[in-house]
C-alpha cells in the first residue's frame, strides 16, 4: 500500500460467538484497521476519526444513533448477509450513509437448506434417525412412511436470487414449479426452470404439495402466513421456511401442525432465535427446526466477507457499489 494508511473498520469482535471469523482476519487486515467495538469503548477521539465504515457481522454490531453520532468520518455500512431487518435503515440513510448488503454470495448455500429441509421434512429424516438410533427400537415398521418429492408441485413464495436457485435444484427432480413474486420473471427465466406464475399467494397456496418461503421480512410480509393460508393449504402439504422467523405466524403454524391443517413444517428461521426452550412449536413431532443455518458453510461465509468488502471499499473509492441497499 507504499505505507499509506488503511481505513478504519468497526467489527464486534473477533473469534467468539458472534465475533468475525478468525479465519477472515488476514483478508479483512490487507483493506482495513481493524478496530473492535471494546477497542472503540476504550479509545480517544482519534481512534474513532479513523473509522469510515461499519462491517455488521450475525447482526452485530447494533447500531444506534449514539454510535452513529460519535464516528464523524463513517461512510458505509457494509452488512454481511442479505437479510437488513435487524438495522435502522432509515437512521443510518439519516446521516447521509450508504448501506450494503451480500445477495450474492448467499443464494446457494440458501437454496441448498431449502433443499434440504424439503427433502428432510418429506422423507421424515430427523424422526428416522431417531428410531434407527434409539435403545427402545427392536425392529423397522414398515408402514412408517414419508412421501415423494419428486413430481410433486413446490410452491416457491419469493422468485429472487435465492428462490430462482430453489426452482433450479428443484427441475431437477422433476418438480412441477409455481411462484408468487411482486414482479414477474421473464418468459424465458420461467421456461429455463419449469416455472408458472401464479398471480396471487392464496391460488400457489391450494394447488402446492410443498410451500418454500423466501421473502425479504418487510412490513408486508411480516406474518404473511398465517391461521387463514394455512387454511387454504392442502392437509397433505408442508412448509418450508428459509427467509425470516416473522413472515409466519407462529402461534397459528403450530395449531395447524398440532390440529392437521396441514402435514409438517421444516423452519431454518424463527422468530426468536432461539425460540424459548418452552414453546408450543419444540414440542411437536411434525416440524424440524434448525438453527439459522442457511449461510453456515465455510464457503459462504468466505464469500459472503469478500462480497462485503467488496461493497465497502466500492464506497469509500467512489466506485458504483455491487449491492447497495435502498432505506426506502
Amino acid at each position: 500500500m507504499g505505507g499509506k494508511e488503511l481505513p478504519g473498520i468497526l467489527i464486534s469482535e473477533i473469534g467468539g460467538a458472534f465475533g468475525v471469523l478468525e479465519s477472515h482476519v488476514e483478508f479483512l487486515k490487507t483493506h482495513f484497521n481493524l478496530i473492535t467495538m471494546k477497542e472503540l469503548q476504550k479509545s480517544k477521539e482519534e481512534l474513532r476519526e479513523k473509522i469510515k465504515s461499519i462491517l455488521v457481522f450475525e447482526g452485530r454490531p447494533f447500531i444506534d444513533r449514539e454510535l452513529l453520532e460519535s464516528l464523524p468520518n463513517l461512510k458505509v455500512v457494509g452488512n454481511s448477509g442479505v437479510g437488513v431487518n435487524h438495522l435502522d435503515l432509515k437512521l443510518i440513510s439519516s446521516f447521509g450513509l450508504k448501506i450494503t448488503n451480500t445477495p450474492h454470495a448467499v443464494s446457494d448455500s440458501t437454496a441448498d437448506i431449502g433443499m434440504a429441509l424439503m427433502l428432510a421434512s418429506a422423507r421424515r429424516l430427523v424422526e428416522g434417525c431417531h428410531i434407527a438410533v434409539s435403545p427402545q427400537t427392536k425392529h423397522f415398521c414398515v408402514d412408517w412412511l414419508g412421501v415423494e418429492v419428486t413430481r410433486a408441485t413446490l410452491g416457491i413464495i419469493g422468485m429472487g436470487n435465492i428462490g430462482y436457485k430453489v426452482a433450479k435444484r428443484a427441475k431437477a427432480f422433476d418438480m412441477n414449479i409455481l411462484y408468487h413474486n411482486r414482479n414477474r420473471r421473464k418468459e424465458e427465466e420461467e421456461r429455463v426452470v419449469g416455472a408458472t406464475y401464479c398471480k396471487s399467494i392464496e391460488e400457489l397456496l391450494q394447488l402446492s404439495d410443498f410451500v418454500m418461503l423466501v421473502v425479504n421480512l418487510t412490513s408486508e410480509t411480516h406474518k404473511l402466513i398465517g391461521k387463514k393460508e394455512l387454511g387454504l393449504m392442502k392437509p397433505t402439504a408442508i412448509l418450508i421456511n428459509i427467509c425470516r422467523g416473522a413472515v409466519i405466524d407462529q402461534d397459528a403454524l403450530g395449531e395447524a401442525l398440532q390440529n392437521g391443517t396441514i402435514r409438517a413444517a421444516a423452519l431454518d428461521v424463527t422468530d426468536p432465535e432461539p425460540l424459548p426452550r418452552d414453546h408450543r412449536l419444540l414440542q411437536l413431532k411434525n416440524i424440524i427446526i434448525t438453527p439459522h443455518i442457511g449461510t453456515a458453510t465455510m464457503q459462504a461465509l468466505c464469500m459472503m466477507t469478500e462480497e462485503a468488502v467488496e461493497n465497502i471499499l466500492a464506497v469509500l473509492n467512489d466506485l458504483p457499489i455491487p449491492s447497495e441497499v435502498n432505506p426506502n
